[in-house]
Order: C-alpha cells, then structure tokens, then sequence
C-alpha cells in the first residue's frame, strides 16, 4: 500500500515514482523519457521547418523531411526507402509521387539494374538539402544556446551512444572519444 507521504519525482529525478506506477495513476505517461523525446523532435522539428520557411522553403512539410532523412545523395531504392522510414511500399511509392511534384526527387533507371528504379534527388532537391542542413544548424545553435553547450554536447552524444547501443565512457577513456558535434 502507497504511503500519502509519497511524492511523484520531478522531470529529471530518476525512474518512474512509486505513485506513478500505481494502479489507475497515468501521470506516468507524461514523464517518460520517449514523451520526453517526442516532445523536444517535435519541438525540434517545427522549428526546423519554420527556418526553411523563411528561406522559401514554405511547401516542404515534415514528411517530405522525412523521405529525405532515409534517401541517400547517391540514390535509393523505393523497397529501401520504405523499410528505412519504415512505412508500406505503397505509402513510401505516394511520398515519393509528392516529392516528385514539388521537385525535390525523379526516379530513375538503377544503374546496376535495368529493371528497377532508384530515387535521386533533383538538383532542386540538392539545394534543399543545402537549406535543410543550414536549417538544422541554425535550430541546433537555438537549442544550445537555450541549454547551454556543455548540456547540448551531453544530449547529442547520450543520445548517439543510445541509437549505437554504447554504454556511456567515464573520466579519461570519454575524454579521448570523439565528440559527435
């Protein structure tokens, strides 16, 4: 049984409360580290977006970012591209036709297979790449200067050792680690 002296923790503090994980409590579901995570690449994401709005970027949405985060400068196959974005051939196939019609992407003939095709980026869609990388830059400035450069350099290489399955470095053995920047 809970006692009334127990208090949920703070963002920050630690695991989940005893009172969180409580029957019938879903405060839980606001303090995990995916909602956490969820929030901030959301919050990252529009501001991303309203960048390359104001560089005239204002057609491009969040799903076109998408295509263009999984396809590569030398092309890529629309079966990879859908397991990348891990979407249907079918949704990654509708995708492409709008990126298609804004100019960011063209299908083409696979080099190394007439049969198939592949999806490059058009030069329009090299320029946005350009726009989109400056974009990035310029939010993940915004962010360090919200929570300081130390903090963002913690954030980006927790989160790299996290998505590799590393296990955070101690003392000198982090210190000669090359820093994801």
């Amino acid at each position: 049984m809970l006692d009334d002296r127990e208090t949920a923790r703070e963002p920050g503090e630690g695991a989940v409360s005893t009172i969180a994980r409580a029957a019938g409590d879903p405060s839980w579901r606001y303090t995990t580290v995916g909602r956490y995570l969820h929030n901030a690449a959301r919050k990252f994401d529009a501001r991303v977006l309203a960048i390359l709005a104001d560089r005239g970027w204002g057609e491009v949405r969040l799903v076109h970012v998408n295509l263009t985060r999984c396809l590569d400068f030398s092309g890529t196959r629309l079966t990879e591209l859908a397991k990348r974005a891990a979407m249907t051939k079918q949704a990654m196939g509708e995708l492409v036709d709008e990126c298609e019609r804004i100019e960011l992407v063209v299908r083409t003939a696979d080099p190394t297979d007439g049969r198939a095709k592949i999806v490059v980026f058009t030069a329009r869609g090299k320029r946005f790449m350009s726009a989109f990388r400056d974009a990035i830059f310029a939010a993940e400035e915004e962010m360090a200067a919200q929570l300081g450069e130390a903090r963002m350099g913690d954030i980006k290489q927790a989160l790299a050792d996290y998505a590799e399955g590393t296990r955070s470095r101690g003392g000198a053995e982090r210190a000669a680690r090359v820093r994801v920047k």
